[in-house]
């Protein structure tokens, strides 16, 4: 595994290289991860694709040029967003690729297909919130109140804490989700880094419509992949989705949404080679 800087006028995005394989993988880590979040499926299919993790907006290395209140507040379009990427496989070289999304990472692999469809030979998302991302997430990051409330919510760390406790309390979480969130919200950094991630992407919001169109148009692999005991992102959310596009490949594993694991490597494998 390598690492390495990608810079334009938006943002200086850091990301790693693993796997040496002629097909090209594009990977979009969960909220609080990293890069490297994919690299344990480099011992199965690092012959087949090489991999680019990418470090994602307010997470580790990557930086935005501007990082203020104001430019995030400002946000980006799915057109920006797929300008970057298009000006980062030229860098690399990179002309068809697949893409692969966790949790909040599968936001930005939706983003990549609908704007970039006819280059996308695989998309590959594993508890996928760009279908259904909750009424709790939407409420903060679609609406001028929820903006406002979370605005001020991040200034307190006693405020984030209870309003994680309430939300458990509620179900609308689960103990795993409740920690995985508790543990980014330690430090003011983090607690800006959570605001971020929920507003900036904002305009990201799936085109369902426009997503079924292209991956039938383009004949794109789609496989999602849900952990039967995730809280957050059940299967049951893909109910609606799968109506209406039927070639849809679908996994479910015996996992909580913490999945991006030995198992999910054994299914995903299965599947791809």
């Amino acid at each position: 595994m390598t690492s390495h800087y990608f810079e334009n006028a938006l943002v200086k995005l850091h990301y790693y290289k693993f796997g040496n394989g002629p097909q090209s993988m594009l990977c979009f880590h969960g909220y609080g991860m990293h890069g490297k979040q994919f690299l344990l499926l480099e011992p199965a299919l690092g012959r087949k694709y090489t991999f680019f993790g990418l470090d994602l907006f307010f997470h580790k290395e990557t930086k935005l040029t501007d990082q203020s209140l104001e430019a995030v507040k400002a946000r980006i379009t799915k057109k920006q967003f797929a300008a970057l990427i298009e000006e980062f496989c030229a860098n690399e070289n990179i002309d068809r690729f697949s893409v692969i999304g966790y949790s909040m990472g599968t936001h930005y692999a939706t983003v990549v297909v609908e704007e970039l469809g006819s280059r996308v030979n695989e998309y590959i998302v594993a508890a996928p919130s760009s279908i259904y991302p909750g009424k709790l997430i939407e409420f903060f990051s679609k609406t001028k109140i929820g903006n406002k409330i979370l605005e001020k919510l991040v200034l307190s760390e006693k405020a984030l804490i209870n309003m994680l406790n309430l939300c458990k309390w509620l179900g609308l979480i689960d103990d795993v989700g409740r920690n995985i969130l508790y543990k980014e919200i330690d430090t003011p950094e983090l607690r800006f880094n959570l605001y971020a991630s929920f507003i900036y992407l904002r305009l990201f919001e799936t085109d369902e419509a426009q997503l079924i169109k292209t991956l039938t148009e383009y004949n794109i692999r789609s496989i999602f992949i849900f952990g039967k005991r995730d809280k957050m992102y059940p299967p049951s959310i893909s109910k609606a989705f799968f109506a209406k596009f039927k070639q849809a490949e679908i996994v479910i594993l015996d996992e909580h949404h913490e999945l991006i694991n030995k198992n999910f490597v054994s299914a995903l494998s299965g599947l791809l080679l």
